[in-house]
């Protein structure tokens, strides 16, 4: 942050370039290596916040966001933060009042005693507004007067989450709606998408549309292939490929992901898109395996996945951080779909998967970066590989 705009965008760009040279041993001299894609203006672009509650030396409760590698909370002046969306200062402040009138108490990571943990919120591009609050406990007192407060403030929706557990993981198993419907809608492009507490969404609404319109230029579709979208969350990208696609199949881990994945292709009239529960790292393995040519069984599995997706136009992945297991890689190798997206959040893992990628058949064409998270080092990075002829 204490560098001008310009300048952050220059570093993402040698961050990229230096790690696909040096990590992934990749001459870019043939490929194509865009200019980044940055913002108009890189503030305000959060549509979600999680802010951890605390006290200060005078236990009073204090709202903010850690200190790198502590768990000391650094306060927000006003309860502001300048990446998050602005109504989200009233919605912490109306949740302090309630604190302090009715002396609720906030949880403290070293006694693990205490209620209170985390408010999150998010905000869709229409203003549309959920809250939830994380607690210790699921027994909260005077719970009734905070959602009037939050409902007051033209709150849609108010959640109740509860994580018991003292480890880092935000949000727990349980989520209660308190009041609306406990999601919120969204858009990208011309899509909608059905939100909950626990949806994986990206949180830079901007910048989503322009990764996923040049992953969609990248997937290069005309109306006949069939396509993978591998660690696809709620169907996002899957949804805007199904659009320009014959079929598409998506997988993901998460179950909840994949109930969300289904409903959002219903609301967005999409039939083409089928989505299965499962680690990409064994399930697409597993599922080639099985229905392999050369294997005994074939048809249709219970997810009605024909034996035609086993030679698909174009697979997508979008993995975390850690990037492709190797496994997943070979298997995608060996399925030898035509063009392979790969959509990356770390240009390190991102340069060593595409050195098996182009050390087994595929030629890396394009490589987009996109500045999805303005004010951090964070860069994604969408990339084109065609399998050589």
């Amino acid at each position: 942050m204490q560098m001008s705009y310009s300048a952050q965008l220059a570093a993402k760009e040698t961050k990229v370039r230096d790690a696909l040279t040096r990590i992934g041993g990749l001459d870019l001299s043939d490929v194509s290596v865009a200019p980044i894609l940055g913002m108009d203006d890189p503030c305000r672009y959060r549509n979600k916040e999680q802010v951890p509650v605390g006290t200060d030396a005078s236990g009073n409760p204090v709202f903010g966001f850690f200190a790198e590698h502590t768990h000391r909370i650094v306060p927000m002046p006003e309860y502001d933060c300048l990446l998050g969306d602005a109504g989200n200062a009233a919605i912490l402040k109306a949740v302090r009042s309630w604190l302090l009138q009715y002396s609720v108490p906030v949880y403290s990571e070293e006694t693990h005693t205490g209620l209170i943990r985390h408010v999150l919120m998010r905000t869709a591009g229409s203003g549309e507004t959920l809250v939830c609050l994380v607690c210790a406990r699921e027994k909260v007192p005077h719970l009734d007067a905070l959602v009037q407060a939050l409902l007051n403030l033209g709150v849609a929706s108010v959640c109740l989450n509860v994580q018991p557990k003292p480890d880092n993981v935000i949000l727990g198993p349980h989520t209660e709606i308190l009041s609306g419907s406990g999601r919120i809608t969204d858009t990208i492009g011309k899509l909608s998408f059905s939100v909950s507490p626990n949806s994986f969404f990206q949180v830079n609404r901007t910048q989503t549309e322009k990764l996923y319109a040049k992953a969609l230029e990248f997937a290069d579709l005309h109306g006949g292939e069939t396509v993978w979208d591998l660690y696809c969350g709620i169907g996002t990208i899957s949804l805007f490929l199904a659009q320009k696609a014959a079929k598409v199949y998506g997988v993901e881990i998460i179950p909840q992901a994949v109930a969300d994945a289904r409903e959002n292709a219903r609301l967005n009239g999409l039939t083409n898109a089928e989505f299965f529960v499962g680690e990409a790292e064994k399930k697409v393995p597993e599922f080639y395996e099985k229905k392999h040519p050369g294997n005994a069984s074939g048809g249709t599995d219970e997810a009605g996945t024909e034996d035609q997706a086993l030679t698909p136009d174009v697979m997508v992945v979008d993995p975390p951080r850690k990037g492709c297991d190797r496994q997943l890689l070979d298997t995608m190798v060996r399925m030898s779909p035509k063009r392979i997206v790969y959509v990356s959040c770390d240009p390190a893992t991102l340069a060593r998967d595409l050195k098996i990628l182009t050390g087994s058949g595929y030629r890396l064409t394009d490589v987009q970066p996109v500045d999805m998270f303005p004010e951090t080092m964070s860069v994604e990075c969408v990339t084109r590989l065609q399998k050589d002829s």
